[in-house]
C-alpha cells in the first residue's frame, strides 16, 4: 500500500510539473476519440505547410482489490502518458501523426514492440490520406480501424483490440489498437466499399498474463505475471496477411451492410501440438448488420458466421466455427438519462464433433453461449460529469464483468475521472470469471496541450 501512495504522488506531481507553463492549444475535447475526427487549419494563405502539434498528457493510478496471482504486483495501473498529434498537409495528401510516449513503471518494459504496444513509445497513427481520384479515398499507414454495430461487443469488427487497456482502465480509445495496413473507400450512388488490407497480421494485444492474469484451460492452471502465455504468432509480411471489406448502404433512415474478413482468430484460441504454444487458427468471417431509428431510440442487428480452420470440428486443439448473433437498442430514458441494452448469441456449429475431440477432463463449453449487456450514461453539471456503468452478464457461464467510470470537466483543457473494474462468477475457466483476481480501481488527470 505504500508503494501505491508513493506511486500516485509521483504520477500526479509528473504531471503538474509537465503541464505548468504550458500556452493552451488544443479546442475543448470532451471525448477523447475526438482527436481522430479533428480538422485543423493548418497552412497559411502560401498553401505553405505549418506544424500544427496538439496532444494530452494523461495518468493514471490503479490498484488491484482481488487477490494476486503468479507474482502479480498490487498497483494495476501506474502510467504517464504524453501524445502528440500533427496533420501537415502538401498538394493532395493529409499526413497524420499521432504517437504515445509513456513512463509506466508497472509494467517496466521500455523496449519498442509495435505489435505488442510495450515499451516507451507507442505510434497510433502514422500515415497518408489522398483521394486519386473523386469516388475514391485512400489511407496507407498505421491507423486505427473499426466498423459494426455493437457497442463494446464485435462481430464483423475484426481489427486489433487492447484488452489489457480495456481492462485495466485506460482511456476507452485504447480498447483499439492501430494495425499497418491500406484502406480504400470507394463511393456511388448504390452503396459505398470499403476494403483494407493488412500485409502482416495485426492481432490483439491480447491477455497473455503479463498485466492481466488469466486462467489457461489447457493446463487448468492460472498464469501470470511469473509464468505468462507463450505462442506463435502469425509474423510474415504478405504471407501472413489479412482482407477485410464492407459495403454499405442508407435504405431510408436505416443503415445497412455487409462484411468479410479472411485472415485468423485475433487472439490465440488454437494450440500447437508439437510444443504445446498458443496459436492463432486460420478464420474466414460473413457478416451482415442493420442500425436504425426505432420507438425513439436506436436499435441495431449484426450477425456472423465464423468460418475457422479446416478441421476444427475434430480437432480440440482448434476452435469451433461458429455462429454470432448481436441485437440492441439504445434510447434515452430520462433528462440526460440514456440507456442501452444488448443481447449477444455464441453458438458452435459443429457441437457434436467439439464433444467427440474433447480430451478427458478438460473443461466443456455449452453449444450456445449467451451474453447480455446494460449501459447507463447520466450527465449533470452543465453536461461537465460524466457518470457511466457498463455491464456484462453471461447466462450461460453465470459470470459477468461490471465497469464504470465517473468524468469530470474541469475546463476545456482538464478533466479529472475515476472508475473500476470488476469481474465475478464462481467458476476458474468461464470466460469472464477467470479475470475475477484482476478487480481494480483507478483514478486519472488529462490535460489537453
Amino acid at each position: 500500500m505504500r508503494d501505491y501512495f508513493l506511486l500516485t504522488a509521483a504520477c500526479f506531481s509528473f504531471v503538474g510539473t509537465a503541464v505548468a507553463g504550458e500556452a493552451t492549444q488544443a479546442a475543448e475535447m470532451t471525448q477523447a476519440a475526438s482527436t481522430l475526427n479533428r480538422t485543423d487549419d493548418i497552412y497559411d494563405n502560401n498553401k505553405d505547410a505549418l506544424i500544427d502539434i496538439y496532444g494530452f498528457i494523461d495518468t493514471r493510478v490503479g490498484i488491484r482489490t482481488g487477490s494476486e496471482i503468479a507474482g502479480d504486483k498490487n498497483i494495476s495501473l501506474g502510467e504517464v502518458r504524453l501524445q502528440l498529434e500533427t496533420r501537415p498537409y502538401v498538394s493532395i495528401f493529409t499526413f497524420n501523426f499521432a504517437t504515445d510516449f509513456l513512463f509506466d513503471p508497472v509494467a517496466d518494459r521500455y523496449a519498442v514492440d509495435l505489435a505488442t504496444g510495450d515499451g516507451a513509445i507507442d505510434p497510433r497513427r502514422i500515415n497518408v490520406e489522398f483521394s486519386p481520384a473523386n469516388f475514391i479515398d485512400m489511407k496507407i499507414g498505421r491507423q486505427i480501424l473499426t466498423w459494426g454495430t455493437g457497442d463494446f461487443v464485435f462481430i464483423n469488427d475484426l481489427f486489433a483490440k487492447d484488452w489489457d487497456s480495456f481492462f485495466l482502465g485506460r482511456d476507452v480509445e485504447y480498447l483499439k489498437a492501430p494495425v499497418d495496413a491500406a484502406k480504400a473507400s470507394f463511393f456511388f450512388d448504390v452503396l459505398n466499399i470499403d476494403v483494407v488490407y493488412t500485409p502482416k497480421f495485426g492481432a490483439d494485444r491480447f491477455v497473455d498474463g503479463r498485466r492481466i492474469s488469466f486462467f489457461d484451460r489447457t493446463t487448468n492452471e492460472f498464469r501470470g505475471r511469473d509464468n505468462p502465455l507463450l505462442f506463435d504468432r502469425p509474423n510474415d509480411w504478405f504471407d501472413d496477411d489479412e482482407i477485410a471489406a464492407r459495403a454499405y448502404r442508407s435504405i431510408g433512415a436505416v443503415e445497412a451492410a455487409v462484411y468479410y474478413y479472411n485472415g485468423f482468430w485475433k487472439s490465440p484460441v488454437g494450440q500447437n501440438a508439437l510444443d504445446g504454444r498458443a496459436s492463432f487458427p486460420k478464420l474466414s468471417v460473413y457478416g451482415a448488420s442493420l442500425r436504425g431509428p426505432l420507438a425513439g431510440g436506436i436499435t441495431w442487428i449484426e450477425a456472423g458466421y465464423y468460418d475457422s480452420a479446416d478441421g476444427a470440428a475434430l480437432d480440440p486443439l482448434i476452435r469451433n466455427s461458429e455462429l454470432r448473433f448481436l441485437a440492441g437498442f439504445e434510447k434515452e430514458i430520462a433528462t440526460e438519462l440514456t440507456a442501452s441494452i444488448q443481447y449477444n448469441l455464441e453458438r458452435k456449429l459443429d457441437y457434436d464433433g467439439y464433444l467427440n475431440a474433447l480430451p478427458s477432463g478438460a473443461s466443456l463449453d455449452d453449444q450456445d453461449k449467451h451474453l447480455v449487456t446494460l449501459r447507463l450514461t447520466k450527465l449533470a453539471l452543465r453536461q461537465n460529469l460524466e457518470l457511466s456503468a457498463f455491464n456484462f452478464y453471461a447466462p450461460s457461464d453465470k459470470d459477468g464483468y461490471l465497469r464504470f467510470n465517473a468524468s469530470y470537466k474541469i475546463s476545456g483543457e482538464l478533466r479529472v475521472e475515476a472508475g473500476g473494474n470488476f469481474f465475478y462468477g464462481s467458476q476458474d475457466h468461464t470466460f469472464l470469471s477467470q479475470f475475477r483476481n484482476n478487480n481494480n480501481i483507478y483514478i486519472a488527470i488529462r490535460r489537453n496541450i
